[in-house]
């Protein structure tokens, strides 16, 4: 239970820290007064003073933040937030979800060196299986189905399972630079897929499994937003959220698999982050963005203590929304 506990801090550090530093970095970048970076939240533990700001190390290893001069109020400071030209405002607000979708990009690319990318060079070619009896070999590349070629292993994948008449398939190979064709008929596995007995080759190569991390991260995203637009069609349930314990729950199951699995979690987690932060709520950098563009468009008719209570309100309305979900958490714990 601890071992999950410290890894759930771990992953909320790897999640808001850097979110806090893309703040930090943009935010001196335009030279804003930024009066404190936390590591952390609560009591303070150690601060070293560098410039006018403080860097902390606070008691509650769950989170931190980036106060920067005047973000909720009024001030006479040319260095101060809402004094700074909206375009640099702007780009201090998205720079911390900027920070988590990259944290998920660099993950995934991480999963992905790590695991490999299925290619079409077989591996091993199972004893006794269709392709074995055939001819085909390991070391083998396929290169055409059915005289459709196979530029991927899900290519493969698909021109073997999408067989549905059961009938043999004509299967052209790679070997030492010269083309052998083969009738294949596939046969079904336990779990009813047809398959001929081979098994792909991994690729670790960087580069391949960068484009193939950028393509899950691009996915995953869209997969997210489309869960997103559910979420409020239909509204949020006691059983769409989950909250702090909740978590805990899912980092233990997840852990129990290996450290490909959290990493997956982390990156799913960061790249969550970085949707929901950019939500047009007050209190979310995706509000603040909003109250920029209109402040800008109507001339600053809406002033820094008005946008500063609309904050306050709407942190107070996830503080409520963040009771809620951990006290869903408890029942689902105690099995209501």
């Amino acid at each position: 239970m601890i071992i999950t506990i410290l890894l759930t801090i771990l992953m909320l550090m790897l999640i808001t820290v850097p979110h806090e530093l893309g703040h930090l970095i943009t935010a001196k970048l335009f030279d804003i007064k930024v009066n404190e970076f936390a590591v952390g939240m609560g009591p303070l533990i150690a601060g070293r003073t560098k410039g006018d700001t403080q860097y902390s190390l606070r008691a509650i290893p769950i989170g931190g933040y980036c106060a920067m001069e005047a973000e909720n109020e009024e001030s006479d400071d040319e260095r101060a937030f809402n004094n700074k030209p909206a375009w640099q405002r702007l780009i201090v607000l998205v720079a911390g979800a900027t920070v988590n979708v990259m944290v998920a990009l660099l993950l995934m690319i991480i999963i992905t060196t790590s695991v490999g990318i299925p290619t079409n060079t077989l591996d091993k070619v199972v004893p006794d299986s269709p392709a074995a009896v055939s001819g085909v070999e390991a070391g083998d590349e396929i290169i055409s189905i059915d005289g459709k070629a196979t530029k991927s292993w899900a290519d493969t994948v698909a021109a073997i399972s999408g067989n549905q008449g059961a009938k043999s398939i004509n299967v052209v190979v790679r070997r030492a630079g010269k083309q052998h064709s083969y009738s294949i008929r596939p046969t079904k596995d336990k779990d009813g897929r047809l398959v001929i007995g081979i098994v792909s080759k991994a690729s670790h190569n960087v580069f391949v499994c960068a484009g193939q991390g950028a393509k899950l991260t691009w996915r995953l995203n869209g997969e997210m937003l489309g869960a997103l637009r559910q979420l409020f069609h239909k509204g949020i349930t006691k059983d769409s959220v989950t909250g702090p314990i909740g978590m805990v729950s899912l980092v233990s199951q997840t852990a129990q698999t290996g450290l490909i699995a959290y990493l997956y979690l982390v990156a799913l987690i960061s790249l969550n982050m970085a949707i929901v932060n950019l939500l047009p709520f007050p209190a979310l950098d995706g509000g603040r963005i909003i109250f920029v563009i209109i402040r800008k468009i109507t001339g600053n008719m809406i002033s820094d203590k008005v946008e500063g209570y609309m904050h306050i309100a709407g942190f107070a309305v996830l503080m409520l929304l963040f009771v809620f979900v951990a006290w869903q958490d408890i029942l689902r714990l105690l099995g209501h």
